[in-house]
């Protein structure tokens, strides 16, 4: 049986960033959220990296030639418009969410004190109601290119969030593959898993699915868009980008979409457009689904295989004063 507070509204918001503009995609977002609370969203989701932008310039520029002048510009004004969150540059999201009484996870670039302040992650916030940022988990395993821009994170923000019946958690882009932190999250009672992505419908297709049948838990996978008509004029090199681009229609297409824990689409992969695709979930389903398997409930073997998780926040220094 499900009952009022089974339910939960969830919003998908597939939007492009505004490119290597930190501020211009930020108010983009706070956009977004105030358009999702006034639907009564609960929980609103943005793809990875969307602040300010998916590192395009690697593939499209030849990324990995030492010491190259225009890649080693790229990087410094991505790191440029990366953000602190020790600056306060989230200060607008978070006032949007206490504002419309809605939790937020979004994808940034990440340039933390902690580690100097000059090195990027890419790093996925949950913002509670009250506006509060309760996690930081930065990526653990940069893919494939990525790694000539982004730093490996830890696992300080493997962590999940009680929102509702609902027990919240998310990983970023390909670590979604990686089967023993998405068996951490179980551990902490995922059941709404949300997965978010750079766009396109290839990464999200399958693996939305299996998760929701692997966990019995709703997926929402959310991906950012982007088209060679987003790049800024003001992007740097932007002659050498379009080149690299040639006749694409898509960067990334999107491919938004989300799954009931049987592995239903509640919605399937959105396409091609900018959208906030929002729709109702219900813990009812989770519970039913759990009847017969339960990932670290009655379907495990503890005696046999456990899995140990360090949070701890890596740094290279740590001070002791008088």
């Amino acid at each position: 049986m499900s009952g009022k507070n089974d339910k939960l509204k969830v919003g998908l918001a597939q939007i492009a960033p505004v490119w290597l503009d930190r501020d211009a995609t930020l108010k983009k977002v706070i956009d977004t959220v105030n358009d999702a609370a006034e639907q009564g969203v609960d929980l609103v989701a943005f793809g990875e990296a969307l602040v300010p932008g998916y590192p395009f310039w690697i593939a499209l520029t030849d990324g990995a030639r030492w010491d190259a002048t225009d890649q080693k510009e790229f990087h410094a004004e991505y790191m440029k418009q990366a953000v602190q969150i020790e600056s306060g540059h989230l200060a607008g999201v978070c006032k949007a969410a206490k504002k419309g009484n809605i939790a937020i996870y979004l994808g940034i670039i990440e340039r933390p004190q902690d580690r100097g302040g000059h090195s990027l992650y890419a790093s996925m916030v949950y913002i509670n109601k009250q506006g509060e940022i309760c996690s930081v988990h930065r990526k653990l395993q940069p893919t494939y290119d990525e790694r000539l821009t982004w730093a490996p994170g830890d696992g300080h923000g493997l962590r999940t969030h009680e929102l509702g019946a609902f027990t919240v958690g998310g990983l970023n882009c390909w670590e979604n593959w990686m089967p023993l932190p998405r068996a951490a999250l179980y551990g902490m009672g995922e059941d709404l898993h949300v997965a978010i992505w750079p766009g396109s419908k290839r990464n999200t297709f399958d693996i939305t699915r299996h998760m929701a049948k692997e966990g019995r838990s709703y997926v929402m996978s959310v991906s950012a868009l982007m088209r060679p008509c987003d790049f800024p004029k003001t992007t740097p090199h932007l002659t050498k980008l379009e080149v690299g681009i040639g006749d694409a229609e898509f960067l990334a297409n999107g491919g938004s979409c989300l799954s009931a824990p049987n592995g239903d689409w509640v919605i399937e992969p959105q396409v091609g457009e900018e959208g906030l695709y929002v729709a109702e979930i219900d813990h009812a389903r989770v519970r039913e689904e759990r009847q017969n398997f339960d990932p670290v409930g009655h379907y495990s073997r503890p005696d046999v295989t456990k899995l140990v998780v360090d949070r701890t926040r890596l740094t290279t220094v740590e001070t002791i004063d008088d």
